[in-house]
């Protein structure tokens, strides 16, 4: 390629040359071999691409038009086109009888951001909690559930939605969370949020505004709690739990006048709070006039009998009750929802208005529909039977592979504790074995629990088939013997 001013070398020789067109030059390519209707549009692209990424810095002089239309083989006004609309853009500037040069307005982008849930890459077997069994996705249902909310939804309707979310949703969750989870429900209160973690995140920046710095978690627990309300400007007090529940002392203790719960099956000890326990913290919040935030993250999910009932529906007045379809459909269609006590309610809903203006109308009614017609009930009954027939093979595969194993929090949820016995410590060298064999697997401390000497893994079995989970704890065994 030539240049004017440069010492660019054209597509004749050999290779570009050492000018700074040699590393964009790549990127100019595909602009002589677009179709004629793109190929202005293609010129343009790379060339905000080269500038953008660094590859023709701030000063570098361009071929004029004429030369670099007869290198990439196209008209000179389809070049001079693209100069003169990227000099309006900013990314060109063009000093008259002196050439076109790149500007200084364009900055290239930071650094890829890393996976915010990285998940550990090139594993045999993934136990590795939090994630449901994304092929059970009922895809027909939820498609025909799709094509009758297009052929039924009035035009009206796609214009800027209730940032409660749409009527028809509101009603429909709240009569399902009434009869599945025992919460006491009113649709004006009930708000539609992208998942838990954004109704974490509208509850922290509410609790921010009334002056409130810190919240509890529990401890050991998930390890997102503090990043969601650390972006609303709170802190959190770790609250350690005994087998029913936070032990009532240390929180009474702390100060905090907010704390963050899994009372149906807590993350991750798998325990489920004993209903002294649960009376015990709402007693707490009321002599506080605090708030506790149950997150029921899995609460559909138990096997040995009904589901353990919510703890809203004890306290709706002091009892914010979220929850997503993130384990019983997917966690990608970011729909979830938020039930917040009456003096809330305004501030969330406002504060929800101010950060999106609204979920999307024909995901809600989506979901509304498939809530309706009995489809999300049905699916729930699907995930149970396939997730019990997992958790069995787990708990059967170590009873087979770690004889006298100790194995926890079986009773709900989507994982389960394993305490192995003391001959296959130390867990840092058992954990370092289980990853060299392509076992990912996480210890009970990663999560904050207390390390208590021995080797205890938080097993996550939803997303793996009972052929998996059984293989994977064999390969676990047999690492630990080698």
């Amino acid at each position: 390629m030539t240049s004017s001013g440069t010492n660019s070398s054209g597509p004749s020789s050999a290779s570009p040359g050492p000018s700074p067109w040699a590393a964009a030059w790549e990127l100019l390519i595909p602009a002589a071999s677009a179709p004629a209707r793109a190929r202005g549009r293609t010129l343009r692209a790379a060339l905000r691409e080269a500038v953008r990424s660094g590859l023709l810095a701030p000063g570098t002089r361009l071929p004029s038009s004429r030369e670099l239309a007869a290198d990439l083989g196209v008209s000179r006004g389809l070049v001079t086109e693209a100069y003169e609309q990227l000099t309006a853009e900013g990314y060109l500037r063009s000093d008259r009888g002196a050439g076109t040069w790149v500007g200084g307005a364009a900055r290239a982008a930071s650094p890829r951001a890393r996976d915010l849930a990285p998940r550990p890459a090139g594993a045999r077997v993934d136990f590795v909690p939090g994630t449901p069994d994304l092929s059970l996705f009922p895809r027909a249902a939820w498609a025909a559930a799709q094509r009758g909310v297009l052929a039924e939804l009035p035009h009206h309707a796609l214009g800027y939605p209730d940032p409660r979310g749409l009527p028809r949703l509101r009603t429909a969750l709240a009569e399902l969370l009434a009869r599945r989870r025992g919460v006491v429900t009113d649709p004006e209160r009930l708000v539609v949020v992208s998942g838990v973690a954004q109704a974490m995140t509208l509850l922290g920046f509410v609790l921010h505004a009334r002056g409130v710095r810190d919240v509890g978690v529990e401890d050991p627990g998930s390890p997102e709690h503090g990043a969601l309300y650390a972006s609303a400007g709170i802190g959190t007090v770790p609250l350690p739990l005994d087998e029913e529940g936070p032990a009532t002392g240390p929180l009474e203790a702390s100060g905090v006048r907010a704390v963050v719960t899994t009372p149906a099956h807590q993350f991750p000890s798998g325990i489920a709070y004993s209903a002294r326990r649960r009376a015990e913290l709402l007693d707490w919040a009321r002599s506080v006039d605090g708030l506790v935030i149950e997150d029921d993250y899995d609460g559909d999910f138990r096997y040995d009998r009904a589901p353990v009932s919510a703890l809203q529906g004890l306290d709706p007045e002091h009892v914010a009750y979220t929850g997503s379809v993130s384990k019983s459909l997917a966690p990608g269609l970011r729909l979830g929802w938020l039930l917040v006590p009456a003096s809330f309610s305004d501030e969330v809903v406002e504060r929800k208005r101010t950060m999106d203006l609204g979920n999307p109308v024909v995901d809600q009614a989506l979901l509304a529909r498939f809530v309706e017609r009995g489809d999300y009930d049905r699916q729930l009954r699907r995930c149970q039977r396939a997730y019990r027939e997992r958790r069995d093979a787990l708990v059967s595969a170590l009873e087979e592979h770690f004889p006298g194993a100790e194995v926890s929090g079986i009773a709900a949820g989507l994982h389960a504790i394993a305490a192995l016995p003391d001959r296959y410590g130390p867990q840092d060298h058992f954990l370092e074995r289980a990853a060299a064999a392509g076992v990912a697997v996480r210890p009970l401390a990663h999560y904050g629990a207390a390390d208590q000497g021995g080797v205890q893994l938080v097993l996550g079995y939803a997303h793996l088939s009972p052929p998996r989970i059984r293989d994977g704890v064999r390969l676990m065994a047999e690492a630990a013997r080698g």
